[in-house]
């Protein structure tokens, strides 16, 4: 069951996230149920489709999904979240929707959002996901700095930068949730990256709400 959890009220500072290229495609099993395409199942479903396995991999989106949600950040009432999947389905994520734990679920969840482009809490009162129209560019704020999280980005102290930028408007950030490959995305100002390193994209996504949560003293 999706539930909603405690939400913070409007006109608070916020950082918006947007998980790009999600891998979250609907398919029909063997067994003739859908199911959410991914590496680990459908082996005859890539072959057939000649797909490469290392595209289906909705687990990261899962993964990204948790970090954003579970942060103290996004408790706090600063996050708003956006997914865009690989075959760009746009989807708003509530603030206050508990995703599951648990992958199995997760991806039952999923599919039944693209099948019904909405999913309530359980009490009705609260859409917490939703199929929305593109481009993102008509949900974010006119005029605000965008940015996208890459591994040939400009290599930044993840700190340093937070600290820099305004609180009086929201600022984007993009990650890519996949694999392998690049995110080429016309909307954003600049590629950053936080490390040295190649990051998944959950541990670059927490290094992004640490450093804010430690500008604006959330603990």
């Amino acid at each position: 069951m999706v539930e909603g959890g405690n939400g913070a009220g409007d006109g608070k500072k916020k950082v918006i996230v947007v998980l790009e290229n999600a891998n979250i495609e609907v398919v029909k099993s063997n067994k003739g149920s859908y199911e959410l395409l991914n590496a680990d199942d459908h082996g005859g479903i890539h072959r057939k489709r000649k797909r490469d396995p290392r595209q289906s991999r909705p687990d990261i989106a899962h993964q990204c999904l948790l970090a954003l949600l579970d942060s103290p950040l996004n408790k706090a009432g600063h996050l708003q979240i956006y997914m865009r999947t690989s075959q760009n389905v746009l989807i708003e994520i509530s603030p206050h929707v508990r995703i599951p734990r648990t992958y199995k679920r997760f991806a039952g969840l999923m599919v039944q959002l693209l099948h019904k482009l909405k999913i309530r809490a359980a009490d009705g009162n609260k859409t917490l996901l939703r199929v929305i129209k593109n481009p993102i560019t008509r949900h974010l704020p006119v005029q605000c700095k965008k940015f996208g999280a890459e591994v040939d980005g400009t290599l930044v102290d993840v700190h340093d930068f937070v600290e820099a930028l305004p609180d009086d408007q929201p600022v984007v950030f993009a990650f890519g949730a996949f694999a392998h490959g690049d995110i080429s995305l016309d909307y954003v100002d600049q590629q950053l990256s936080f490390s040295e390193y190649q990051l998944s994209g959950a541990k670059a996504i927490e290094r992004l709400l640490g450093a804010y949560e430690r500008k604006w003293g959330i603990l």
